[in-house]
């Protein structure tokens, strides 16, 4: 989208500010006015209009293209983005005053790859959605082909899922899905061989030391390099840290 209908579309603009501008508008921040307004992707706000956002958090008002004098606006303001915000302040492509005004309450939601546990309820809302979207109610989703769903890496997150599982929804070929249906990529996974070979006591087994003997694994296995760590057992950095201090893991040096 233009910066110029962009910044109208936020901030609202008066008669004849630019072409076009053939009556007043009020913004979606004006219009929030007294409520909430939800930001997606706030990494992506050119550098002029995060100025202006600035200052609607700071002053609490709102400068409409065009116009000579501010409106006072009272609004909460939730962000949200894929990007590493703090990389992009670094790079000089996100204020770091901004940031730190959006950021009161931060939270940190892991990519879908490190919740799989979440898929299958998440299979079944957006498959629901779709399915009366596409006028199919009657079509079903096997609790067998859930593994495949949970098996693959999602590098889209959420938004890969939904547009999957509408496409599934309208091509299904019966009132069923099946592997058939399934995209080649998600119904490989199946196929997978596992590299993990575990011989598993008949007497039990403690989950947790299970975890942290892996962790040490990993971490030897990568000279204790945290982030090569994380990547060889497809987690995030921060969650290996977090299991780390959890098992009280932590390399010794030898004198």
């Amino acid at each position: 989208m233009p910066r110029e209908l962009l910044e109208s579309e936020l901030f609202g603009h008066i008669k004849g500010s630019f072409t076009g501008a053939i009556a007043h508008k009020k913004g979606r921040i004006e219009m929030a006015h007294g409520g909430t307004l939800f930001l997606d992707e706030i990494g992506e706000m050119p550098a002029e209009l995060q100025v202006k956002l600035l200052r609607v958090i700071q002053e609490r008002e709102i400068e409409k293209l065009g116009a000579t004098e501010p409106t006072r606006v009272d609004v909460r303001l939730v962000a949200a983005t894929h990007r590493n915000l703090a990389a992009m302040i670094e790079d000089g492509t996100f204020r770091e005053d901004l940031y730190y005004r959006l950021a009161v309450i931060p939270l940190e939601l892991p990519p879908l790859r490190e919740r799989p546990d979440d898929i299958p309820d998440l299979v079944n809302f957006f498959f629901d959605r779709a399915k009366q979207r596409v006028n199919r109610p009657q079509l079903a989703f096997p609790p067998s082909l859930l593994p495949f769903f949970q098996g693959y890496r999602w590098p889209g997150n959420i938004r890969e899922l939904e547009n999957i599982l509408e496409r599934i929804a309208v091509l299904a070929r019966s009132n069923e899905v099946t592997l058939a249906d399934l995209p080649p990529k998600i119904a490989a996974v199946g196929s997978t061989p596992s590299a993990l070979q575990l011989d598993l006591p008949t007497t039990g087994i403690s989950l947790e030391n299970v975890e942290k003997e892996l962790i040490l694994k990993a971490l030897e296995k990568c000279d204790w390099n945290q982030t090569h760590a994380a990547k060889y057992l497809d987690i995030s950095r921060k969650t290996l840290i977090y299991r780390m201090e959890k098992h009280g893991l932590a390399r010794t040096i030898e004198s």
